[in-house]
């Protein structure tokens, strides 16, 4: 873990990184379940011939940066694979979970409550941010150091490689502190093990260096596709349907950031969850015992949305997976 300098902070993609036809792939977060359905559509789409795992920029927030960390590091298939392998474990065994917050000190529920009352007591986005960072630190005001190191293990033993890819990839996080929102790359000299875990620490705050950071689902939503401004096709994986609880009128849904996106010039696509899985997200989204039924409903989806999305990710430069680290 990087605990000697403060990391390098970076809050777009880069004015060094040419856009101009390349395609970005953004994975929302969404619990256990959500990170499951997200390999299985990624596996789906793959296997009918279109490799959305292959873009030229993958954001990830939350569940969605497990996922991003994943798919940069083993064949799609294979992550599958693992997951149907697994089996379903006995129901409403949450703590802890694939993707879980650090610690999961509180049910998902309790976790609701709070949070909502902090969004209500907001005047806007930043003020939430910052209302929400305040809050996780009185919740869990420190982490101990064995505490930390455990949850730290949890996330990298899901990493199939734990080196930073070759393409780019981002990692959404939240200053705890001062409700900044962050986004980890492979420039900003922390290990991508402390940038997946700060990403998906849910209400916990997760610290890298002298700071503590939470999940990236706070920093606009859970999707934050507005980091794939200036790419050419963006396809969206959303497993919360793109939702927020937070005012329209913030900006921060994911339907406003499409629109945004698109009057860019990108092309952009979403997808979320098809109506037969719906219930396997939300309040279900941190049990483990879904996450098999999610990661097939993801594939099949993502194999009867081949024809629509192939276009533009049948072409282009494939990335290799990163050896393991």
């Amino acid at each position: 873990m990087n605990t000697t300098h403060s990391p390098s902070l970076h809050s777009a993609p880069g004015a060094d990184a040419p856009t101009a036809g390349k395609r970005a792939l953004v994975l929302g977060g969404g619990g256990s379940t959500g990170n499951a359905w997200l390999i299985g559509v990624i596996a789906g789409l793959q296997d009918a011939g279109v490799n959305a795992a292959a873009a030229d920029l993958i954001v990830g927030t939350s569940a969605g940066s497990t996922a991003a960390a994943q798919i940069t590091g083993a064949d799609p298939a294979d992550l599958l694979a693992a997951i149907l392998d697994a089996g379903a474990p006995p129901p409403r065994q949450a703590a802890g979970g694939p993707v879980g917050g650090a610690q999961a000190a509180a049910p998902v529920l309790t976790q609701m409550e709070r949070t909502a009352a902090v969004i209500a007591a907001a005047a806007d986005a930043a003020d939430m941010r910052r209302r929400m960072g305040a809050s996780a630190l009185e919740a869990v005001p420190a982490s101990s150091a064995s505490t930390q190191a455990r949850w730290r293990a949890t996330v990298a033993a899901r990493l199939p490689s734990l080196e930073w890819p070759e393409r780019r990839l981002l990692i959404t996080a939240v200053d705890a502190r001062t409700g900044d929102p962050v986004v980890f790359d492979r420039h900003s000299g922390v290990d991508l093990v402390d940038a997946v875990a700060a990403s998906c620490s849910s209400g916990a705050p997760y610290r890298i260096g002298d700071g503590p950071y939470i999940d990236g689902g706070y920093r606009t939503n859970a999707d934050n596709a507005d980091l794939a401004a200036g790419y050419a096709h963006v396809l969206v994986l959303s497993p919360f349907s793109g939702r927020s609880r937070t005012p329209v009128e913030w900006g921060l849904h994911l339907a406003t950031q499409v629109d945004a996106l698109r009057a860019g010039g990108s092309r952009v696509e979403t997808v979320f969850p098809d109506s037969g899985s719906a219930h396997l997200f939300g309040p279900s989204a941190m049990d483990l015992s879904l996450r098999l039924p999610a990661a097939r409903a993801g594939f099949n989806q993502g194999r009867a949305l081949a024809g629509r999305l192939a276009r533009p990710f049948t072409s282009g430069q494939a990335y290799p997976t990163q050896a393991a680290g």
